[in-house]
């Protein structure tokens, strides 16, 4: 056969239109013929006959034997692949060519896509300019959702801003613009931006909360209904997931098998400040506990504690949703406790691979872990009272105290330090808010505003991570009539730092609707009494909780208007302030909120409860975990 001639024909018959008979030639030609025209030609016919698999297998062909190392053709191949549904052939093929995907939207959204699915949002940094340039309305969706878990990338600012101008429709965008401007308290951004979609939900138009996302929409919507349906798939059908994971078979043993899932085991992040004592009391001769950690290598070289303290470590950092799944199953873990849910670096999908018969949420992420299988998730009777219980499809699992540990023994001890160290005014009552920038709400900074010119004598200190953010804030504060030198800003030092210096404030006074969480219990810590407004969702409360556990409930206002009355009246009352020093110094040692043993105990009973339920075929059911007697002899001095 002269080959020449006979791929001359092929490739007139394609031109013709006729693919069968140019198809004829081409599978006999490739018996004596297999070369990069061959197979591309091959791969053409394929394409118009429909058979997409086939042309990817063709073009692959041709990408082995092409002499560019970047494939134009092996990049063909990987997105017929992805568009045929095989990921893992598409995903292998894409890696040969990854360099093109820099600035190739196609590719860049199929590693996208991919790597979302799997849970390894650490992998789509590269890919994120690529796909928020492009004006395929797939690629801007799947670019909002890669931006929004990297809220602190210093490139997420501009894209974002990019893709707002160019799609300024798009409510998902509008929602990730408002999570940029309150990131730096961006009032003059923030109001105008969130305009729209208050007007929407004063229409009851409330289809664009699918597409916020779960964590940043507690910090704008204290509604517990709203939180819900923030970036509800209807499509995803829990009761489903649920069926069929506790069908899967299961070996009940002698002790309780816990597993905890987090980024966050390593000692210097705040829910290990929380945690860590915890995990080390925990009962090893009735529970085996083991950690199944995605922490950032980087993370976890700066770690200074031995973690086999804390339990068995089990890796997971490089294993997709499905792999880390199965290797839990293989742990044969009880009860699975995700301590992330909808935060940065999270991996909850996992649970949506039946990782284990009891699923649990606990501690990272204050609400509803919408679009995810799980059986409980842990609070208490403050941040989830009867009234959250229509709002949450997990059933509630509360402790009597509170639903936050905390460490008293790994904890550094508040060492004395004075306002001359600090540069605080000496004869200034100091407001304190130790929060995060994007807690510090218009209202709550109205609030603030009121409270400093109703007293004259008063300062606000506050600690921000952000120049722009100081900015801002003296701009809005500016125009309320609020001078400069009335608000004092610090930054972020070192732990044992921070918490000496919280005591040099008066009075702590929080932010809403989102609280402090670990900022709060660390003031109380450090001797600084909280004020705070009473919430209406989970994020709204954490504060209440903590002040109860630990003595201090009247400091809980019943509204923003009870909170400034009772913070001016507190900044005239340095004998009030001094009390509830005392009271806070004096209840640390006997009071719940840091005693780590009793909340060990009250989280252990909680894990039986929801086992014996399981053992006896029984579903899960709301269950408030009964309280110890109170402590009659200290657990610990600050002496």
């Amino acid at each position: 056969m002269n080959t020449s001639i006979s791929f001359a024909a092929a490739s007139k018959d394609y031109q013709k239109g006729q693919y069968l008979k140019s198809l004829e030639v081409l599978n006999k030609l490739v018996d004596t013929q297999k070369d990069v025209k061959t197979y591309v030609l091959l791969a053409k016919n394929m394409l118009k006959l429909g058979f997409k698999a086939e042309a990817a297998a063709a073009y692959s062909l041709a990408g082995k034997l092409d002499s560019h190392a970047e494939s134009l053709y092996t990049r063909e191949a990987a997105l017929l692949y992805f568009q045929c549904g095989d990921e893992q052939e598409a995903l292998a093929h894409a890696l040969r060519v990854m360099k093109l995907a820099q600035n190739d939207a196609d590719l860049a959204y199929l590693f996208t896509f991919i790597y979302i699915k799997q849970g390894r949002l650490d992998l789509i940094s590269p890919f994120r300019r690529a796909i928020s340039e492009s004006s395929n309305p797939d690629h801007i969706l799947i670019a909002v959702r890669a931006l929004t878990d990297h809220i602190l990338d210093p490139t997420n600012e501009t894209l974002v801003n990019n893709l707002f101008k160019r799609f300024p429709n798009m409510p998902a965008l509008r929602l990730l613009s408002l999570v940029f401007a309150r990131e730096i308290c961006d009032y003059e951004r923030i109001v105008p931006y969130f305009a729209p979609l208050a007007e929407m939900l004063k229409k009851g138009q409330l289809e664009f909360l699918r597409k916020d996302n779960p964590f940043f929409n507690l910090h704008w919507c204290a509604d517990e209904a709203m939180n819900r349906a923030a970036s509800l798939n209807p499509a995803v059908s829990l009761q489903q997931l649920a069926t069929g994971r506790r069908a899967l078979p299961h070996a009940w043993g002698k002790k309780i098998r816990v597993g905890y899932l987090s980024a966050d085991f390593w000692d210097d992040h705040a829910t290990m400040k929380l945690l860590q004592r915890v995990l080390e009391l925990h009962d090893r001769d009735r529970f085996e506990i083991t950690l199944f950690c995605h922490s950032a290598e980087s993370y976890l070289e700066a770690n200074k504690t031995d973690r086999s303290g804390w339990g068995n470590i089990c890796t997971i950092r490089d294993l997709t949703n499905a792999e880390a799944a199965d290797t839990i199953r293989q742990n044969e873990i009880d009860i699975l406790v995700d301590l992330k849910g909808h935060t940065s670096e999270g991996r909850v999908d996992i649970l949506n691979y039946g990782a284990a018969p009891i699923q649990v949420a606990w501690l990272g992420f204050p609400g509803s872990i919408v679009n995810i299988d799980l059986d409980y998730v842990i609070g208490d009777h403050f941040v989830l009272p009867d009234s959250s219980k229509p709002h949450y499809h997990e059933k509630l699992v509360r402790l009597p105290d509170s639903y936050q540990p905390n460490d008293p023994a790994n904890r550094p001890k508040p060492n004395p330090v004075t306002r001359a160290e600090l540069g605080l005014p000496e004869d200034a009552f100091i407001f304190a808010s130790f929060n995060g920038n994007r807690k510090i709400t218009p209202e709550a900074l109205d609030s603030w505003c009121n409270i400093l010119r109703r007293s004259p004598h008063s300062v606000l200190w506050l600690m921000l991570s952000s120049v722009r953010a100081e900015a801002n804030i003296r701009k809005y504060a500016g125009k309320r009539g609020i001078s400069a030198d009335r608000i004092i800003f610090c930054t972020r030092v070192k732990y044992e730092k921070h918490i000496d210096r919280q005591q040099a404030a008066d009075l702590g006074i929080d932010t809403f609707p989102v609280n402090g969480h670990t900022t709060t219990s660390e003031q109380l810590w450090g001797g600084l009494p909280v004020l705070t407004v009473k919430g209406t969702h989970f994020a709204s409360r954490v504060s209440e909780s903590l002040l109860n556990a630990i003595g201090l409930p009247e400091l809980v206002a019943a509204d923003r208007q009870a909170y400034e009355d009772m913070a001016v009246e507190l900044a005239s009352s340095p004998e009030r302030i001094a009390e509830y020093k005392q009271r806070l110094r004096q209840n640390a040692g006997i009071m719940p909120l840091f005693d780590a043993d009793r909340f060990r105990l009250h989280l252990e009973k909680a894990y039986e409860m929801m086992v014996e339920r399981a053992k006896f075929g029984m579903e899960p059911d709301h269950i408030d975990v009964p309280a110890l007697p109170p402590r009659t002899e200290p657990f610990f001095s600050f002496e």
